[in-house]
């Protein structure tokens, strides 16, 4: 027993922090999460929810032998060191390390870091502490609220409508989307009209009249109008204001994928996967180091330490003046604050001198993350703002110009923050400026935009549905059931979205609702501060839904099944589209009388001849509709691949080439050749 075991979640990781602890310690990782709740019991929530809401764990399936594996490195080791993800789930993760691998209490110490550089993974070694069981608590009730909700409403959507699943935070959001889709729908435009001055250098709105507000909401209304005016405008006064421009605050969790969205076009998902990979570490030239801290949280601080070193990097390379403060903002109520903002854990590795290591998305995501939080410690930008109002027979037009007069921290943050300068030409009160023409415009006034991912994200956030780390995963699994399609980027619900959402609404309408699901949450905090009983919330909760679950399945009237015109020939019942485990099929309307299943006709797509037996390659799907190519003399002849085959073979090894990013591979060898 000379080596101290580590336990981290991710390889990537454990190779990196295995290289700053040196030989005393063996770094391996759990991949995530170990075990999980059963499918067994009552409704098979893997919960006894007649006594205590006790939870049966199971091992995750295919991670058997990894617990046997982990359970032998503990037996080998002189103390374990549990070093998964700062946040709740990273705590639960290491209480199931811990309570399945059987380890005791005097012989582990839990560590944290926030991001994995080699001093602050050391000094975290120096400051251990033991599980914090609040935390696991909560994160324990979420996943059986989660659970208990997700099984129970998914199962009565399945049975009842086209929908297949519901949960606590998926449900709210999708009916926040069915909401604006409907506000869409029901929205009745209004006429409107502008009026505006069109002068050499500048146009200039109509605005008041007499100094008071106007509103032109016909054709006729703007005509009477021009008809009073004449080509000549009086400056009847100019205002010039300089205003300082502040830097936003660095990146949050929500607030990174919505600008991520925006500005790089990148998925939720996408944006998170890139920046675990950042957090966890990338071989540079001479170390493998993590860039930024940990990825998920909603605190916008930064570390003294962060700050001290920026303040000199700003002095050294722009000079005193551009050196700023730090950005604030009102805490919202549902913060955590457990860790700090999203930041470069160096503030000497710029994006350049990294961007040989990057691939092209991790430099885009790596250079936004990095000049957010310079640019939050950075001075003020200053602009001269400058209102001028004209005056055309007690008709008043104003026109805006900015000028920017000192970048500040537009300096470095101009790439994702337009500053763009409107000049006005020089003016002094009680000139006379003759306009090339007036011109009158019909308008109409807009419905509310649908969501996008970003704006869905910051509606979620505001609200305070969900947590940082459930943004990405609600995203994907509304789009994943269908209950939306993207249209130009945006959200629109689709029919079975709709039925789901009204079907819940009926029924559940005081749980599934922003309040309820925003309390929920505040709820879960305060267990993991201690301060609520978790058993207590579990009952409040129980009692209200499980009644009216029974309700509405004994209530909640079943769709019926489309009937496809063709009757069944082995009961002449109408045969009608039912939806599957793998999909939509054709089956008779008299089950469980006639189980007759109309057999898929499928279209058999040639690819090419089959190097090994002869036989043919063709197109097939895997049981979940993915598509590779395998010989038709399968099981005989087991060739597959997953690229499509060219129909040549490797001069290498015999084997299938493949066409796989506009370049030929071989499918068993590392042979390739430009495609020609």
């Amino acid at each position: 027993m000379t080596k101290n075991l580590v336990i981290v979640e991710s390889p990537s990781k454990s190779k990196t922090i295995e290289k700053y602890l040196g030989k005393d310690y063996k770094v391996v990782s759990s991949k995530g999460h170990i075990r999980d709740l059963s499918t067994t019991g009552k409704f098979g929530l893997g919960v006894d929810v007649e006594h205590d809401f006790k939870p049966n764990y199971i091992a995750i399936s295919g991670k058997k032998k990894l617990i046997s594996d982990l359970k032998k490195d503990v037996k080998d080791s002189a103390r374990v060191f549990l070093a998964t993800d700062p946040d709740r789930e990273g705590e639960a993760i290491s209480w199931h390390l811990k309570d399945t691998l059987g380890i005791k209490d005097n012989e582990y110490d839990r560590v944290l870091f926030h991001e994995i550089t080699k001093d602050k993974v050391i000094e975290a070694f120096k400051n251990p502490r033991k599980i914090d069981t609040n935390l696991v608590r909560s994160q324990e009730t979420r996943r059986i609220l989660d659970r208990i909700i997700g099984f129970r409403l998914s199962r009565l959507m399945q049975s009842k409508t086209g929908g297949k699943s519901a949960g606590r935070v998926q449900s709210v959001a999708l009916k926040l989307i069915v909401d604006r889709e409907r506000e869409i729908e029901n929205f009745k435009k209004e006429e409107y009209w502008t009026i505006t001055g069109i002068f050499d250098e500048f146009e200039s709105e109509l605005f008041n009249y007499d100094h008071k507000d106007i509103e032109i909401k016909t054709e006729d209304e703007a005509n009477a109008i021009l008809e009073k005016l004449n080509k000549d405008f009086i400056v009847s006064s100019i205002e010039s204001k300089k205003k300082n421009k502040k830097a936003k605050p660095p990146f949050i969790t929500s607030t990174l994928q919505q600008e991520a969205s925006t500005k790089l076009n990148f998925t939720a998902k996408k944006t998170m996967s890139i920046a675990q990979k950042l957090y966890e570490g990338i071989d540079l030239e001479n170390e493998t180091v993590g860039l930024i801290t940990y990825m998920r949280t909603d605190s916008i601080r930064l570390s003294d330490e962060f700050i001290k070193s920026g303040y000199a990097y700003i002095d050294k390379e722009f000079g005193k003046e551009y050196v700023g403060y730090v950005k604030t903002t009102k805490k919202k109520e549902n913060v955590q604050d457990a860790h700090e903002a999203i930041r470069p854990t160096s503030i000497n590795r710029t994006p350049s001198s990294v961007k040989q290591f990057l691939s092209n998305d991790e430099h885009k995501l790596y250079s936004m993350i990095y000049y957010r939080a310079l640019a939050s410690i950075m001075a003020d930008a200053k602009v001269e703002a400058t209102t001028v109002i004209l005056d055309n027979n007690n008709y008043q037009f104003k026109t805006n110009g900015q000028i920017l007069i000192y970048d500040g921290y537009l300096k470095v943050y101009k790439d994702y923050e337009k500053s763009e300068d409107r000049i006005l030409p020089k003016l002094s009160e009680n000139d006379i400026l003759t306009s090339n023409s007036i011109e009158k415009e019909q308008h109409f006034t807009q419905p509310p935009a649908r969501y996008t991912e970003a704006k869905l994200i910051k509606e979620m956030e505001d609200l305070g549905i969900g947590r940082p780390s459930t943004y990405a995963k609600t995203m994907d699994t509304i789009k994943e059931r269908d209950y939306v399609t993207l249209e130009d980027k945006k959200f629109k619900p689709t029919e079975i979205g709709i039925e789901t959402t009204d079907k819940l609404q009926e029924f559940f309408s005081d749980l599934i609702n922003v309040e309820y699901t925003a309390q929920m949450e505040e709820d879960l905090d305060k267990i993991a501060d201690g301060d609520k009983d978790s058993l207590v919330i579990l009952k409040d909760f129980y009692n209200t839904f499980e009644p009216e679950v029974e309700q509405a399945f004994k209530n909640m009237e079943k769709k019926k099944a489309e009937e496809t015109g063709e009757v069944c020939p082995e009961c002449g019942n109408p045969l009608v589209i039912r939806k599957g485990k793998y999909g939509e099929f054709v089956a008779c309307s008299n089950y469980p009388t006639c189980k007759y299943i109309k057999k898929e006709e499928k279209e058999i797509k040639e690819i090419c001849k089959c190097p090994k037996c002869g036989g043919t390659i063709i197109e097939k799907k895997t049981r979940r509709g993915k598509i590779f190519y395998g010989c038709n003399n399968y099981p005989k002849c087991k060739v597959a691949v997953w690229d499509l085959p060219t129909g040549e073979v490797c001069p290498e090894c015999n084997e299938l080439l493949v066409e796989k990013s506009n370049t030929i591979k071989c499918s068993n060898c590392k042979y390739e050749k430009n495609k020609s």
